[in-house]
This record gives structure tokens, sequence and C-alpha cells, in this order.
């Protein structure tokens, strides 16, 4: 069964996820922006979600974790949630 470690950020709006993705870009570091500003509680600890199996997450976690080019941040990511973005560090199959 296919693996991946990854973190993430939840926020409220597309707006605020754009503005944070841009402030990533520009140079700031993922694990900072996360512990300020998610509201999951892996935001404590920089938005790692750990490694988990494909169908743990909501679909939408699976379509980028598991296709999307690794250590890129991804997103907004859309889910029942809230906008999220996504950065899978490492994947097994």
């Amino acid at each position: 069964m296919k693996s991946a470690s990854a973190r993430h950020l939840l926020v409220e709006t597309e707006e605020q996820c754009n503005e944070l993705k841009q402030r990533i870009e520009n140079g700031e570091k993922f694990e900072d922006i996360a512990k300020e500003f998610s509201q999951c509680p892996s935001g404590a600890q920089g938005g790692d979600l750990g490694t988990f199996f494909q169908g743990q997450m909501v679909p939408e976690f699976d379509a980028v974790v598991f296709n999307e080019e690794l250590n890129v941040v991804h997103g907004p990511v859309q889910t029942q949630f809230g906008y999220h973005l996504l950065e899978t560090t490492s994947r097994k199959d």
C-alpha cells in the first residue's frame, strides 16, 4: 500500500491561503507559517502530518499527496474543512 509523509496548513479562506503560499514562496518557512496560522492541531508541529497511507486522508489530499511533485507547496486545496497548502516530503509505493 502506498504511503507518504506530508505537511499542511489549514485556513478558512482561499484568499488567506494564497497570501500564505506567497509568503512561503518569498522565503518564509512553511513550519513558521503553519504554527502561526494553521487551524489544524498539526500546526503546532509546523504542519507535520507524519506518515500515512493512501485512503486515510480526504480524497482531495490523496489526489495531491500521491500524484503531485515532492517538496513543492501545492494549493490552495479545498476540502470540507477549509483551504489547505500541502507539501509532500516523501512517498513510497
